[in-house]
């Protein structure tokens, strides 16, 4: 089986990279590429990101074919695919982060900037967490509620339909922090930041 983490200069992807491959233990092949025959012929993906939105969507469009080729992946085969922070946030329609931007629209709904009570909460949300599971999802599988999770983040994803929601955390307001929808997941905590239970997650991913 093939796990590929997309590159496409979004920032340092080394910490995604050593927890995958630590947790694939060699059983598994991990491939870091912004290759799109190796995408294409992938079993999982993984889409990092880092910086803000736009600069994520921005690099993504930047690569010619990468973003029809993630549509085929994960939209027209089904393929499982897991975005990780503004990873996550790229599912969406639109971003407002910078500037308006349309994101990959796999899920509906927007990213927004958290709404930090006038000041009373500091942007960005950095450090642990608790997140609430709210739906059973493959990727929590032995994962306990209220676990805490690494976060570095301003802006939110606010989905359209609420039942793709796996989990929140509470920052401000109950801040969307997972998605799962058929063969797509997405964690807005940084799995590869979060420890033992970090890496259950990704296992549980690579396991599916």
């Amino acid at each position: 089986m093939k796990v590929t983490i997309v590159d496409y200069n979004s920032g340092n992807i080394s910490s995604v990279i050593n927890s995958f491959k630590e947790v694939a233990k060699g059983k598994v092949k991990i491939e870091i590429t912004s290759d799109l025959n190796k995408i294409k012929s992938s079993d999982k993906i993984v889409l990092p990101g880092q910086g803000s939105f736009k600069s994520c969507v921005d690099a993504i469009n930047n690569i010619n074919g990468l973003v029809d080729g993630l549509n085929e992946f994960a939209i027209n085969k089904k393929k499982p695919l897991l975005g990780i922070c503004v990873g996550l946030q790229m599912f969406s329609d639109i971003g407002y982060e910078e500037t308006e931007t349309k994101g990959l629209g796999w899920i509906s709904g927007k990213v927004s900037r958290i709404d930090n009570k006038n000041g009373n909460y500091k942007l960005p949300h950095i450090g642990w967490n608790q997140i609430s599971i709210v739906k059973e999802s493959k990727i929590f599988k032995d994962i306990d509620n209220n676990s805490h999770m690494y976060f570095v983040h301003s802006y939110e994803f606010i989905p359209k339909d609420k039942t793709v929601i796996s989990a929140t955390t509470d920052y401000s307001s109950n801040v969307v922090c997972a998605v799962d929808k058929e063969n797509i997941f997405g964690t807005q905590f940084h799995p590869e930041k979060s420890d033992k239970i970090g890496l259950k997650i990704i296992d549980n991913f690579i396991n599916l």
